[in-house]
């Protein structure tokens, strides 16, 4: 018999990192699964490690898009896509996607409207995954100071759900075997128009270490987590303002700020810029992880790529202008400010869309000084910072979603390849 096969799609950094998630759980319990994944956006980096050691498969064209992926943000945004090339990038990964469709093998889709439609094409069996949407966006309060959105409220109130009907039609597709959505709210939404939606929990939370004992390195200060995202130029600019907001030289509090950066801002990049803020270089702790330390007064900044997971159980609080990190940090307790800027990825609507996907465990201020004033205050309130990281926690929900997840993939995706696409 054959080995079973599946296609992954993701549509971005951020379901780039659920899809590998998923991809580890799934290879633990169908060891001779064959794992091809599909980009949409970007070339999908994070696939790098596992496709050397030779677990899955990249397949497809990929385009770095002037917009990061964030085209539905801005007509501008999507007017830069079109000309770098987004139509025939979008018709070559159709032809790879109809080609895998009929060999009968089924197709996960990670993301929202486009992995969905793309593996509706296909023509075969397919499964979605869908991670951006949730009724939590609409049914919770705008952060205090940022306005109401009415007529989008509405609307969605209207549909009882954040998903559209063209969304709905193709959930409920005969061969769509699995709908799993991040929380039981949108489910229920979705069930109540015929999409038999789940919510086994959220694969972002995996794969988290309990948090380790305070480093010595740490002990005597204040320890903030600044995620400026991966972006660039943006994230440098992110770095900059959020610098900006942190108190000057001369306060009296110890303060080490843990930069935790991907491949991009690298150390070099950085460098210019603190030393423009004031910062010093000086020597990192022994066996800290730590690449680079930069002081000014009391204040020391930590630079550490790839250290987010080490790193995120240790914060007090959260400095962000970032997407799936920043809920991953809430949702481990932490609560986050954040600070909104000129895009094309964190700008105002997507900070105060986050702010009420979780509860208000992350706030977004409207500038540095602003965002200095609510730092100051939370860190000298421990019942309040208790209190945000409770609800980050029942928004983003317990670990273990990858693995759950996982058994229905194998259950209602892979034990059924091969047949007629029929329920």
């Amino acid at each position: 018999m054959p080995s079973p096969r599946l296609l992954v799609l993701s549509n971005g950094h951020g379901e780039d990192l659920i899809a590998l998630r998923l991809i580890e759980a799934l290879r633990a319990k169908v060891p001779g699964l064959e794992l091809q994944v599909l980009p949409l956006v970007g070339v999908g980096q994070v696939f790098a490690g596992p496709e050397a050691a030779g677990e899955l498969r990249r397949v497809g064209p990929s385009l770095s898009l002037p917009s990061g992926g964030f085209s539905n943000q801005s007509l501008g945004g999507l007017l830069r896509d079109l000309a770098a090339g987004l139509p025939l990038l979008s018709w070559r990964q159709r032809r790879i996607v109809r080609r895998w469709g009929r060999s009968g093998s089924p197709i996960l889709a990670v993301g929202d409207l486009l992995p969905l439609l793309l593996a509706w094409a296909g023509g075969g069996p397919f499964g979605f995954l869908g991670t951006p949407k949730s009724d939590h966006t609409w049914a919770s309060p705008a952060p205090t100071g940022w306005g109401r959105s009415p007529l989008s409220d509405c609307y969605h109130r209207a549909k009882g759900s954040e998903w559209d009907p063209w969304e709905w039609a193709l959930m409920a597709h005969q061969r769509c075997r699995l709908v799993a959505v991040r929380d039981r709210l949108t489910a229920r939404g979705l069930r109540r128009h015929g999409v038999k939606a789940t919510a086994p929990g959220n694969p972002m939370m995996d794969g988290f270490a309990p948090a380790p004992p305070l480093p010595r390195w740490l002990e005597g200060r204040r320890r903030l987590l600044l995620l400026p995202g991966s972006r660039m130029p943006e994230a440098l600019s992110n770095v900059r303002a959020l610098l900006a907001a942190l108190p000057p030289a001369e306060q009296t509090r110890p303060i080490s700020v843990l930069l935790a950066t991907g491949s991009r801002p690298d150390a070099a990049e950085l460098a210019g810029l603190l030393n423009a803020t004031g910062f010093t270089a000086a020597p990192a702790p022994d066996g800290s992880g730590v690449e680079a330390l930069w002081r000014r007064g009391r204040v020391e900044v930590m630079v550490g790529p790839g250290r987010f997971a080490a790193w995120a159980p240790l914060a007090e609080l959260g400095l962000a202008t970032a997407g799936t990190a920043t809920e991953q940090l809430v949702g481990l307790g932490v609560p986050a400010l954040s600070l909104p800027g000129p895009g094309p990825q964190f700008k105002a609507g997507f900070a105060r869309r986050q702010s009420r996907l979780l509860g208000g465990a992350v706030q977004p201020c409207h500038g540095p000084g602003e965002l200095r004033e609510r730092l100051m205050a939370l860190l000298d309130d421990d019942r309040e910072r208790a209190r945000l990281g409770r609800i980050g926690r029942r928004r983003m929900g317990p670990a273990g979603g990858s693995a759950r997840l996982a058994d229905l993939i194998q259950e209602r995706l892979l034990a059924g390849a091969g047949d007629d696409g029929s329920r």
